[in-house]
Parts: structure tokens; C-alpha cells; sequence
């Protein structure tokens, strides 16, 4: 179709194939996996569907032009050829940020700042009239990103990180990032089809992303703002129609989602931000120590959780960690348990063997998360059933 244009979806580490997946999903074409990233082709209202349903992806990116760059000059010329009054009005506003992987360039900063220079002088020279530089509220958010000699010019479609839900408005001193607490909860293969617990819940965020998974609710609904609003195509009649098909999708959810968390102040945040979210019909939050908790009943348990890696509590990590395993051992069995941390001493700790290791980021801190299977009954039992 001739209304349909490339654009890439950028992700955290580990988490590409499941945003491929996604993205299959919802009905994008031409899906190409790549580090960090996954390239597809929609139109219109297909990027305003990725940005509003997508649970893997931090940005949704529109390339616009690529081309070699060698010396600095090379990139000030060619963003001066590009027609940005198709873009942009000469008394926008206008923000830029790059990335960059190359031994030539190596200040995103400076590049950046070329890339603005080359846009303001090319209005300035063509109507008298030069765009203004709006870091917080853009009209055009523009993204550089050069790779050794290839650079390329994309609209960034979304504005701020899609991390950036707009529920929470309560976090704690560490809190996990939206779309990893997602990307965890599909990785770990929850499909809302048990329980879940995180008996270590903080702000509450990986207790709303289940619950959002679980009924098959947009995880962006409730964003304030996405960069395309602010572009003259802008089409809200079509997007209430992308927001209104996504929602007659959502379903019914039979079971129950649990959190605790033995800090009072968690306790009341994690419970604000799920009522923020409007899913606290479907969430139990307690002020409980989970070292001192058992599980209720013998239906299977999904249990995912964030716990402290020593970076900013002071607490003893290796007995912290042992006292993992042996709650897991002693009070969860019919239990289906999964951590993620970076503290891979502490983790040897735990004294469980892990069933499963995926190497992944927590902001730039190297993490593993592990799946411990907690059987009812002996394992012997088990294989002879």
C-alpha cells in the first residue's frame, strides 16, 4: 500500500523477539529483528496503534533519510538539503537527540547540536524565520543515529519513553521500569491463566503490568501525550477509532493478582498506582514480609518479583538472598518462581537450582533473570505421576 512507511520500534536487550512478536500480533508487515530494535512497515494508523498498544517497546521511531557521513560537515550538509517545512513550521519548535556507534563521532551532544544548527539555518535562510528549540514540548522531535558511516534521520513518533505510562505517580527508592516489568512478565510465559504474586512489590509497577497483560488492556492508554499529536497530519478521529478497536479486545480476568511488601510506604504507593491505572479490581496489595508468608491453597502460583540487589539498601545480600530460597522451599510449593537481579553473588545464595537464566539490563546494570520451579511434593513423586 502506498501509505505505508518503514519505521522502528527501539527496546531494552533480550526483549527483541518478544517485541517482534508483538508486533506480528497487532498486524505489522515486514518485521526485522535487530539488537535493541525491530524494524516493521504500517501506515498511519499503525503507528498510532504501536505507540498505544506495544508493552516492549520504549519509542517508535519514523526514518525519514539516510546517508554517509565521513566528516562532521557531511551531516551539517545533509540536513540542510532535507525539506523540513515539510516537517515543521518556520516558527515551530524543534528538539534533537542522537545516538551513536562510531570511532569518527563520538559526542551525541555535539552531533545534535549540528543537526539543529543545519535545520535553524536552512528556515533562517529561506523565510527570515527560524524554529525555536523546545526540549520539554516539541512540535518536531527528531532522532540522529549513526552507525560507523550511516547516518539516519528519523521523526520520533512518541515523544517521551513509552515506559512513561502515565499511572504512577507514587515510586519507591528503586523502582523497575514499565516496559521491563512488562517484557519480564510475557518472558516468564504468564498468560493470565493462574495466579501471580510479586512478594516484593514496591511501587506496585510490575503488579499493573500484570494485571494489564492479564486483561489484555493498552499498556499507554493513559499517556498524556505522544510526539505525533503536536504533526499537522495528526488524525484524531482516526486514533479514537485505534483506541476504540484495541479496547472492545480486552478480557476477562478469573484470577488473582497479589502483591506485598514489608514497607508500609510501599505498601501505599503500590496500591495509588495501581487505583491510577483503574486495575485494582483486579489487584491485592498487603503489608506483609514475605520471609514470614506461605501460599494459600494448592492452585498453581506465578510468582515474578524485583528484589533489592544491594546498589542503594544496605541490607546483608548473601542471608537476604539465602532466606529467598528457603521461604521458596519451605512455603510455596505448586509454585512457578522467577527473580531478576544483579547481584549474581547474592544470587548463588538462593541455594535453589534455577530451571531457567536470561541474560538481561536493568538500566545499565548486567542482570540474570532465573525461574526456580518449587514442585508439590518431592520431585521423585512428580516424574512418577
Amino acid at each position: 500500500m502506498e501509505n505505508n512507511f518503514k519505521m522502528v520500534a527501539k527496546t531494552l536487550f533480550g526483549f527483541e523477539e518478544l517485541l517482534a512478536k508483538e508486533l506480528t500480533q497487532l498486524g505489522a508487515q515486514e518485521v526485522e529483528i535487530g539488537v535493541r530494535n525491530v524494524s516493521f512497515v504500517g501506515d498511519k494508523g499503525f503507528m498510532y496503534k504501536a505507540n498505544l498498544a506495544l508493552r516492549t517497546a520504549i519509542k517508535i521511531l519514523k526514518p525519514i533519510r539516510t546517508f554517509r557521513v565521513v566528516t562532521e560537515q557531511d551531516i551539517y550538509d545533509n540536513i540542510y538539503k532535507m525539506q523540513w517545512d515539510e516537517y515543521l513550521k518556520p516558527t515551530g519548535t524543534l528538539a534533537v537527540d542522537a545516538t551513536i556507534n562510531s570511532t569518527v563521532f563520538t559526542h551525541s551532544l555535539y552531533i545534535a547540536q549540528k543537526t539543529k544548527d543545519a535545520i535553524v539555518d536552512k528556515f533562517r535562510n529561506t523565510t527570515g524565520v527560524r524554529p525555536s528549540v523546545d526540549l520539554k514540548f516539541p512540535d518536531l522531535k527528531i532522532n540522529i543515529h549513526i552507525d560507523r558511516q550511516k547516518c539516519t534521520v528519523s521523526l520520533d513518533t512518541s515523544g517521551d519513553s513509552l515506559h512513561k505510562r502515565g499511572y504512577k505517580t507514587a515510586t519507591n527508592i528503586a523502582p523497575i521500569n514499565e516496559v521491563l516489568a512488562a517484557g519480564l512478565i510475557m518472558l516468564s510465559g504468564w498468560d493470565g491463566q493462574s495466579d501471580f504474586m510479586d512478594p516484593m512489590c514496591g511501587s506496585g509497577t510490575i503488579l499493573a503490568e500484570a494485571a494489564m497483560i492479564a486483561c489484555n488492556i493498552p499498556p499507554n492508554l493513559m499517556r498524556k501525550e505522544f510526539a505525533f499529536e503536536r504533526w499537522d497530519d495528526w488524525d484524531v478521529d482516526l486514533f479514537e477509532k485505534i483506541e476504540e478497536s484495541l479496547l472492545s479486545k480486552t478480557r476477562d480476568f478469573h484470577h488473582r493478582i497479589i502483591g506485598y511488601d514489608k514497607s508500609p510506604s510501599a505498601v501505599t504507593k503500590a496500591t495509588e498506582n495501581v487505583k491510577n491505572a483503574h486495575l485494582d479490581e483486579f489487584v491485592t496489595i498487603k503489608h506483609e514480609d514475605f520471609f514470614k508468608t506461605q501460599k494459600g491453597g494448592h492452585e498453581k502460583l506465578h510468582m515474578l518479583f524485583n528484589p533489592p540487589y544491594g546498589e542503594r539498601l544496605n541490607i546483608e545480600m548473601e542471608d537476604f538472598y539465602k532466606s529467598i530460597g528457603d521461604t521458596l522451599k519451605q512455603n510455596y510449593p505448586g509454585t512457578d518462581a522467577w527473580l531478576i537481579t544483579s547481584n549474581l553473588e547474592a544470587l548463588k545464595c538462593v541455594g535453589l537450582r534455577p530451571s531457567r537464566k536470561i541474560k538481561l539490563f536493568n538500566a545499565k546494570l548486567e542482570s540474570r533473570f532465573v525461574k526456580y520451579v518449587m514442585y508439590e511434593g518431592s520431585k521423585k513423586a512428580k516424574k512418577q505421576v
